[in-house]
């Protein structure tokens, strides 16, 4: 056992926003947050941008990079910035994935599923046209894409903008030879983009659309998404699914022969759908037929587990990750958050590594989320992690403790302010069991976050008179990080982000950083 166990909170999407416009955290009663950046060492890190390897400050954080990121202490390329790097080296076209895939398709049909925007947080827009424009040089002949629209981090109803821009793409490389449609899609929150096993429904709708071509029919992607906007006035993230149709048949069902390949490369909410394509043993739902296809994705989105077999973009290695280098040490672990996050604070704190580092030394536990709209239960699971997370620390089992709770993630993607407040202060209120707890066996607690998105729920209007509309993305805002222990000095003239994280913890369970890792936050 060290002296000092440490304890660390992740508050999933709770930034810091000077501004109170569309500020669920400022709006929400928090009392415990309020007195710990009032009277505790704290400071405002990056958790966005090249902070968490991606390619500019213009990107945005999320919760995966941002758990690599805090788990490893060191920034590694990620996402977009891996595959643009690919893109550009062309490296991606001379994997031997790439050269499969072609030689399979030459006959048959290459389909490209995948998140259509420029969110850069599953997927990028730009990747997608190079791929097709790729598939043409090669000498493909039949091109389907099956199109998630996003409205979650982009805003909620820029779907046809990607739309138009994609038709545009297709309709200029359209020829005699080359054959390239629409041929389904439907919101990302309804359909095929599950995640953590929370709603197979989602992806059993997707197959049924995308594979099956069962779902309702438009003449194009464009009328599908104008006519559920009128009829049902929903954001682009909850659109019902759709499929493209002439003649009163689907353009483009996946048969036996043809290519499929995921275009998103966050991993999350790609493992079900490569899942359902590749396992031969599949019973999470009756698939109906299952096609030979050959499947990849744009990156291995499980290394452990090996989902998908095959991928075009190596993932970064991650090595040295805090866990595994505490394990060397000693130092025992707990990790705890609910379904929504559960794999955040395992998976991607490991260095995308889906089994323990040790067995015996790491303690993962797992509250099962409702299958329930979030704004409906704001206070999500908030609560029985807590009691979970108390009687850990006073068990006096564990030298280094971590949570992550969703609530301002995962309510502030509804868009639902009201909800997002709730979801807040549900956060608050737990954090202050945690911080009596700690206290009662002499633990230190550590406040921070993976990025923002609470703190920033209305998109910014162009005149003041202009109706407010919700923002549903992540933000490009600071998120905080305090010690509770009012003798320690944090460096506050420093430039910071989550990579930092790794040092400062090890510095206060008295352990040697790693010289790897980013430089320690405290003050010497």
């Amino acid at each position: 056992m060290v002296e000092r166990p440490v304890v660390l909170v992740v508050m999933d999407g709770i930034g810091i926003n000077p501004s109170e416009y569309g500020n669920a955290v400022k709006k929400a009663y928090t009392p415990t947050l309020d007195m710990l950046m009032n009277e505790y060492p704290n400071i405002v890190i990056k958790a966005h941008g090249s902070a968490v390897g991606l390619p500019s400050d213009g990107d945005m954080g999320n919760s995966e990079v941002g758990h690599n990121a805090l788990g490893c202490g060191q920034i590694y390329s990620q996402g977009a910035k891996l595959v643009n790097e690919s893109i550009e080296s062309k490296d991606i076209y001379n994997s031997e994935t790439w050269k499969k895939l072609v030689d399979h398709s030459r006959e048959s049909t290459m389909h490209f599923l995948g998140l259509l925007s420029d969110g850069n947080v599953h997927s990028h827009i730009d990747h997608l046209i190079d791929l097709v424009k790729q598939a043409k040089r090669e000498g493909i002949k039949r091109v389907r894409l099956h199109i998630l629209l996003d409205g979650r981090d982009v805003p909620e109803t820029s779907g046809l903008i990607y739309v138009e821009q994609i038709e545009s793409v297709l309709e200029s490389l359209r020829d005699e030879n080359f054959d390239c449609k629409i041929a389904s899609g439907g919101g990302r929150m309804v359909i095929t983009m599950d995640r953590y096993e929370a709603n197979w429904k989602m992806v059993e709708l997707g197959w049924k659309i995308h594979v099956l071509g069962e779902g309702r029919g438009f003449t194009s992607a464009k009328e599908a998404v104008e006519t559920y906007r009128e009829e049902l006035h929903c954001s682009d993230q909850d659109m019902p699914g759709f499929v493209i149709v002439e003649n009163g048949e689907p353009v483009g069902t996946i048969q036996d022969g043809d290519s499929v390949i995921l275009f998103n490369f966050r991993g999350d909410r790609a493992l079900e759908i490569s899942r359902a394509f590749e396992e031969e043993n599949f019973t999470k739902f009756d698939r109906v037929r299952h096609p030979k296809v050959m499947y990849a994705g744009m990156l291995q989105y499980d290394g452990d587990l090996k989902i998908p077999s095959l991928f075009l973009v190596t993932p970064p290695k991650i090595k040295h990750t805090m866990s595994e280098y505490f394990i060397s040490k000693g130092i025992s672990q707990y990790a705890i958050s609910e379904t929504q996050k559960f794999g955040h604070v395992t998976y991607f704190w490991n260095g995308n590594r889906s089994e323990k580092f040790d067995e015996n030394m790491e303690t993962w536990v797992e509250v099962k989320s409702e299958v329930v709209p979030f704004e409906q239960k704001p206070w999500m699971k908030s609560t029985e992690i807590t009691d979970l997370l108390v009687e850990a620390i006073l068990s006096k089992k564990y030298d280094f403790l971590r949570v992550n709770y969703p609530n301002g993630d995962m309510v502030g993607h509804t868009g639902n302010f009201l909800a997002t407040i709730i979801g807040v202060e549900s956060v608050d209120l737990n954090l202050k069991r945690i911080i009596d707890a700690a206290n009662k066996v002499g633990a230190l607690v550590i406040v921070t976050a993976d990025h923002g998105n609470a703190d920033e729920m209305f998109e910014k209007r162009k005149k003041e008179d202009a109706p407010i509309k919700p923002k549903t993305a992540h933000t490009l805002n600071k998120v905080p990080f305090i010690i509770v222990d009012k003798s320690i000095q944090l460096d506050t003239n420093g430039e910071y982000g989550l990579a930092n994280v790794a040092s400062t913890v090890a510095e206060l369970l008295e352990v040697e950083p790693l010289e790897i890792w980013e430089k320690s936050m405290l003050v010497k």
